[in-house]
């Protein structure tokens, strides 16, 4: 298949590019090289698959519409694979009119132009914030998702709704993916694990918001990158997937993992909770099992230990551990 990522630049995009390129697809990557983080490290992920053949990168937004008729029409795109937009909860709070430019109007106008060129296979990346607030229980795709509790959160809910739109009005064949804090190697730098291993290695203490006890399914990017080509090949009708690991730790115990790991404990600079956030995620990942044979396999501390490794290997921040 030819398959356009938009995103595709980013954490995920240019991982799940990769393994689309083992399975011989050819992909099309979209990126805006936003500076809602450094450019330069999604530069890097386009330096780091430059080797590889079968993938074109365009650089431009998924709002530019005109942009998205010249790619479908220069290729015969078999399928999209939506991670393009603004992330983060916090970010959100500070402008709410950005995240629905990008992220809801954004869609609109990529489905727009997928009905125009008939193109049928759709996957969206969605989030787990889209289940609220929650103190407890697993979280299943047919629980309520109406309660969001950021702008961020709502965004992600309202492209959904643009999806399940387009299935029945167009028929769009399309996999709504509820992803669950996703680690891993070259995780964005304002991410949670990334500044942990980041204070860590410094010598700084970690800043915490609220007691700690908060839980999380953290799952690895290569377990999402596989539920994610799955779905590509897969997508058949208008379905809403869970893609977590199903085992929520607590960020004390996170932080324990890390400080096992580094071999190193520094001091935690409690703050007070930050609005937007939830103190609970639980994926049920059975309907992921039974559509797409999605088994996550990697432990979470085989994880971090990637994470750590990869960290020192590339000496990302200023010193070494010794």
């Amino acid at each position: 298949m030819t398959i356009l990522i938009t995103g595709g630049a980013g954490f995920i995009g240019h991982t799940l590019t990769r393994h689309l390129l083992a399975m011989g697809h050819t992909v099309l990557l979209l990126d805006n090289f936003n500076s809602s983080y450094d450019p330069a490290i999604k530069w890097q992920h386009i330096q780091s698959i430059r080797h590889l053949s079968g993938w074109s990168l365009y650089q431009g937004d998924i709002r530019d519409a005109v942009l998205l008729h010249q790619i479908f029409s220069a290729y015969r795109v078999d399928g999209v694979i939506h991670l393009a937009g603004l992330a983060g909860v916090r970010p959100s709070l500070q402008n709410p009119s950005a995240y629905m430019d990008h992220n809801v109007n954004g869609t609109a106008v990529l489905l727009e132009a997928m009905r125009v060129f008939n193109i049928k296979r759709f996957v969206f990346a969605s989030s787990s914030s889209v289940y609220g607030s929650r103190s407890g229980g697993v979280f299943l795709e047919t629980d309520c998702a109406e309660n969001s509790v950021s702008p961020y959160a709502f965004s992600k809910r309202a492209a959904e709704r643009l999806c399940q739109q387009h299935h029945q009005l167009h028929g769009l064949h399309v996999f709504c993916l509820r992803l669950f804090t996703v680690y891993g190697p070259q995780q964005r730098p304002d991410m949670g694990i990334s500044r942990f291993i980041q204070q860590l290695n410094n010598r700084q203490p970690i800043t915490l918001f609220g007691n700690g006890l908060s839980r999380r399914d953290y799952t690895y990017v290569d377990d999402i990158v596989a539920g994610i080509s799955q779905s590509i090949e897969r997508v058949k009708g208008c379905e809403i997937i869970n893609l977590g690991s199903a085992h929520p730790v607590t960020l004390l115990e996170l932080i324990g993992m890390l400080e096992q790991l580094i071999k190193r404990r520094v001091p935690i600079n409690w703050l007070a909770d930050q609005p937007g956030d939830v103190p609970y995620t639980h994926a049920s990942i059975e309907k992921a099992r039974r559509l797409l044979d999605y088994q996550p396999a990697t432990d979470l501390k085989d994880g971090l230990r990637n994470m750590v490794n990869q960290y020192q290997r590339t000496q990302a921040y200023a010193q070494p551990i010794e």
